[in-house]
């Protein structure tokens, strides 16, 4: 019923959507309180959704290591980028902003290749420039 691109594809229009309100519920609020208001809200919801699931048996065979490396993953996502991301939304415009923050697979490229080995591609060579020449007009 779903695949990797249909779901890709409901992430491409959630995350889409997301910054209108983001930029619209940081009219008044600053960001560190927007991203806290959201991440308690989220987790109201996720605690809700796992207990009525019943999938809290899930979270307990996560190892240790993994738990790690999606703590490490939160921190840096969900924690720090998101921070940066409100703050660059408070102060800019999301037809700027968003697509500056949507270029992060050309970090995760980079960053495959050369701390988990990934192959370099004439596929992921072409898609870095463009997401750079998409970078640079932008600046225009």
């Amino acid at each position: 019923m779903f695949n990797a691109y249909l779901l890709a594809g409901f992430a491409m229009v959630f995350w889409g959507i997301a910054p209108l309100f983001g930029k619209l519920g940081l009219g008044n609020a600053q960001p560190l309180a927007a991203l806290t208001i959201r991440s308690v809200i989220v987790s109201i919801l996720l605690l809700l959704i796992m207990t009525v699931k019943g999938q809290w048996g899930c979270v307990v065979e996560v190892t240790a290591k993994d738990t790690m490396y999606i703590a490490l993953e939160g921190i840096c996502a969900a924690l720090l980028g998101q921070l940066a991301y409100y703050y660059a939304l408070k102060l800019g415009e999301v037809s700027r902003v968003s697509p500056i923050v949507a270029a992060f697979p050309l970090v995760a490229v980079l960053l495959g290749i050369v701390f988990l080995g990934e192959k370099v591609s004439l596929y992921k060579v072409i898609a870095s420039v463009l997401i750079v020449s998409g970078l640079v007009l932008l600046k225009y």
